[in-house]
C-alpha cells in the first residue's frame, strides 16, 4: 500500500449527520422531502449545497450544461476520484435518499482539503435528476455524463402532470436540451480513473440481516415488459364460467407464475437474490358485470447475473403462453426497458470491504435492485458503492430512516473507502 501523501484527520460523522438535518430542515414539510428536481425546493436544496461549500471549503460550484453540480478540489495530479450521489428526491420522500451521498462527499473533501493538496484531484458531483420523479427519466445527469442519454429523442416530448413540458422546466434552470450531450465531454475533460458512492439500501435485507453497513456487489439487470392477454368481454352474468375467455384470469394466473418463478430463480444469499413483480393491471372493459376482453399486466424482473435474467424471462413467457391458453386467449408482449447487470469493480470492492470491516465489524455483500448513478458510471469507470442500514426497510417515504449509530458507520467506512481509492490512484492504479 502506498504511503499517505500527508496525514488525514480520523473519519467522522458528525459534520455529516448536521449538514443532513439542516438540509432536511429546509427542504421538507410534514409529508417529507419535497426536492423535486427542476422545481423551487431542489433549487433550494442546490442553494444550501452551494452555501455549504463555499463556507466550508470555498470552492466553487460547476453546472455542467446537463445541470450536474460539480465541486473540485485540485490535486497535484489530474487523474481524478470522483464520487457523489442526488439531492432530489420524489414527492414526500426521506431525509437521506441521495443526500447521504452528497453530504458524505462534502466531508470527503473537508478531511483532504484540511491535510493540504490531495495526491489526486477529487470530484463531488450532485447528480441531476436521478430520481424522475417528475418527468419519468431517471438518471438523467448521470446518464448525459456516460454518454447514454439521446437527450432530444428522451427528454423533448416529456410533460408532467401540469402541462410543463420538460425542455422549459429545463430551460428555467439554466439548462438548453439540444446541449446536454456536452456534459459527456465535460465529464472525460475530469480524466476519472474511480466512481464511489454511499446510499442507503432502501431495502429491508441488511436490517433482516442485523448488518450497520453492506457492500455492494453491483445493480441488477432490468427486464420490463407489458403483458397483453385478449379474450371477449362478455355478459358476467349470462356466460357460464367454462365458455368465458377471461383475459383477467389470465393475467391473474401469470402474476402468480411470476412470483414463483422469482422464488424459484433466487439463491440462499443476498448475492443470488432476484426478484419478479407485476405492478400494474389494466382491464378492461372494467365494469362489475362484465367478464374482462382484454388485461395489460407489467412485468419487472430483476437480476444481477445476466443468464439468469435470461432463463427469468423465458420462464415468464412461457408462463404467459400457458395462461393464456388454460383461459382461451391470445397473449403479447411489449417491451419497456431492457438494463443490463452492472457488477462493480473487484479492486474497489476489496478496498470497501476493508473500509467496512474496519468500522462494522463485518462486510456482508448484496446487490442493489434499485438503479442508482453508480449504475451508469459502472459502465465506463471502475465503481462501487456502499450501503447504509435502511430502518424499517424502506424508501421514497417520510417514513425513511437508518439509526443514527448505523449512519456513523456508514459514513466513516465511506470516507476510509475514499482515502484508500485515491492511494491507489495516486500510485497509478486502474
Amino acid at each position: 500500500m502506498p504511503k499517505a501523501h500527508k496525514k488525514l484527520a480520523v473519519p467522522t460523522s458528525k459534520r455529516v449527520i448536521r449538514d443532513l438535518r439542516e438540509l432536511a430542515k429546509r427542504t421538507s414539510t410534514e409529508r417529507g422531502a419535497q426536492r423535486v428536481a427542476w422545481g423551487p425546493v431542489w433549487r433550494e436544496a442546490r442553494a444550501w449545497f452551494t452555501e455549504t461549500v463555499t463556507r466550508d471549503l470555498g470552492l466553487p460550484v460547476v453546472v455542467d450544461p446537463a445541470g450536474n453540480a460539480w465541486v473540485t478540489l485540485p490535486g497535484e495530479s489530474k487523474d481524478s476520484v470522483v464520487f457523489g450521489s442526488h439531492l432530489d428526491s420524489v414527492p414526500g420522500g426521506g431525509w437521506l435518499d441521495g443526500v447521504l451521498g452528497v453530504t458524505a462527499g462534502i466531508e470527503a473533501l473537508r478531511r483532504h482539503k484540511a491535510a493540504g493538496t490531495p495526491p489526486v484531484t477529487l470530484h463531488l458531483v450532485d447528480w441531476a435528476d436521478e430520481e424522475g420523479a417528475r418527468y419519468g427519466r431517471s438518471l438523467t445527469g448521470s446518464a448525459a455524463s456516460a454518454g447514454t442519454l439521446d437527450a432530444p429523442k428522451e427528454l423533448a416530448h416529456l410533460v408532467d402532470r401540469n402541462g410543463v413540458k420538460l425542455p422549459d422546466a429545463l430551460r428555467e434552470n439554466g439548462i438548453e436540451l439540444s446541449r446536454m450531450h456536452e456534459a459527456h465531454g465535460y465529464f472525460n475533460e475530469l480524466r476519472a480513473k474511480a466512481y464511489l458512492e454511499l446510499h442507503i439500501e432502501q431495502g429491508p435485507v441488511l436490517e433482516a440481516m442485523k448488518k450497520p453497513v453492506g457492500v455492494v456487489l453491483g445493480t441488477m439487470g432490468v427486464e420490463r415488459h407489458m403483458v397483453r392477454f385478449k379474450g371477449q368481454a362478455v355478459h358476467a352474468g349470462a356466460t357460464p364460467i367454462p365458455l368465458r375467455q377471461d383475459a383477467f384470469l389470465a393475467a391473474a394466473e401469470f402474476a402468480l407464475a411470476c412470483r414463483d418463478i422469482g422464488l424459484a430463480f433466487s439463491g440462499r444469499t443476498p448475492k443470488t437474490r432476484v426478484v419478479a413483480t407485476c405492478g400494474v393491471v389494466k382491464v378492461e372493459p372494467g365494469f362489475v358485470t362484465a367478464v374482462s376482453g382484454l388485461t395489460d399486466i407489467s412485468l419487472d424482473l430483476r437480476a444481477l447475473d445476466a443468464k439468469v435474467l435470461g432463463k427469468m424471462q423465458q420462464a415468464s413467457e412461457k408462463a404467459s403462453r400457458a395462461a393464456a391458453k388454460r383461459n382461451r386467449c391470445t397473449v403479447e408482449w411489449t417491451p419497456l426497458l431492457s438494463i443490463e447487470p452492472r457488477p462493480f469493480d473487484p479492486t474497489l470492492l476489496a478496498f470497501c470491504s476493508e473500509a467496512v470491516k474496519e468500522f462494522a465489524g463485518s462486510a456482508p455483500e448484496l446487490p442493489s435492485g434499485p438503479l442508482h448513478d453508480a449504475a451508469e458510471m459502472a459502465g465506463i469507470l471502475p465503481t462501487v458503492m456502499v450501503f447504509a442500514q435502511s430502518s424499517p426497510g424502506i424508501s421514497h417515504t417520510r417514513l425513511e430512516d437508518t439509526p443514527i449509530v448505523h449512519l456513523d458507520k456508514s459514513i466513516r467506512a465511506f470516507l476510509r473507502l475514499v482515502e484508500r481509492t485515491v492511494l491507489h490512484v495516486a500510485a497509478g492504479g486502474f
